[in-house]
């Protein structure tokens, strides 16, 4: 229990991931919080907030003292918010495509970027490229980002998330009940058959609980991986086919069990008939 505790505070747990050193006090700060991702993982959802620094403002206004426009460049369509003067910038959502690796659920990788964020300061036409500083505030992911360096210091940003250590190992428990569900169902149904266990009618409502089970579960799985994925190939369609046998199996111990005696009448009821015969003689 402490363990899972410890595993969802670290996923759900708010920090910085680029590298670059933080803007000084009076530098423009530019912050992509990492917030959101799209039901399909098409693309990542996130928020640039811009502060401008203190030679970008009027002291008596506290707004900008000349047109900013700041502009956020990938290979999907830019982004471009231009704030007028005497305004203050503010948030504004940034959505970076996704290339997926979705094959590899729940270990899964994918990847927004490269972009860059560049301010176009007043009527200059000569862009600056702003520093930016990428937050993760994805709670069950984990978010890895690159970008300019020492050695490289007019790279792009690149980014790049996978599932949190928690989600994976939820996911893994999940898969695991499905297995241990029809192990149990399997061995049930064998030492029923083999007579080690007596028949329990009970237990048919149990194996259609079983069976009604597995899809639930399996939409319970984290991320939902998509169907005819190598779950469903390995994992799933074999649970199903294991409740089904054990199913049978069981339902074959319920003929050969409860079978009718071939007898005739019921020797309960032929008793009294017996003791009647044998005052009479």
């Amino acid at each position: 229990m402490v363990t899972s505790i410890v595993l969802y505070i670290d996923g759900v747990a708010s920090h910085r991931v680029s590298s670059g050193a933080p803007p000084n006090s009076g530098e423009t700060a530019v912050t992509l919080n990492v917030e959101g991702i799209q039901s399909d993982y098409g693309a990542l959802l996130c928020n640039l907030a811009v502060s401008p620094g203190s030679a970008l403002l009027d002291p008596a206004t506290e707004g900008l003292k000349q047109d900013l426009t700041v502009e956020v460049t990938s290979v999907a369509t830019p982004v471009k918010r231009t704030w007028s003067k005497g305004m203050l910038p503010g948030v504004f959502p940034v959505p970076l495509t996704l290339v997926r690796d979705v094959e590899r659920w729940p270990f899964d990788r994918y990847n927004a970027g490269p972009f860059a964020v560049e301010m176009f300061i007043g009527g200059a036409q000569t862009p600056q490229r702003a520093q930016v500083m990428i937050v993760d505030r994805l709670p069950g992911w984990k978010v890895h980002a690159s970008g300019p360096s020492k050695a490289r210091p007019r790279a792009a940003y690149q980014v790049e998330i996978q599932r949190a250590a928690s989600t994976m190992v939820f996911a893994v428990v999940i898969l695991c009940i499905l297995i241990a569900i029809a192990g149990a169902a399997v061995l049930v149904a064998v030492q029923t058959l083999r007579d080690r266990r007596k028949f329990q009618s009970p237990m048919m409502a149990w194996y259609a609980a079983m069976l009604f089970a597995v899809v639930p579960l399996r939409n319970a799985l984290p991320g939902s991986p998509a169907f005819g994925s190598w779950i469903d190939m390995t994992i799933v369609l074999w649970v199903l086919v294991a409740l089904v046998v054990s199913m049978l199996l069981y339902i074959a111990c319920w003929w050969r069990h409860l079978r009718p005696d071939s007898g005739g009448e019921d020797p309960a009821e032929q008793r009294p008939t017996e003791i009647l015969s044998g005052r009479s003689s």
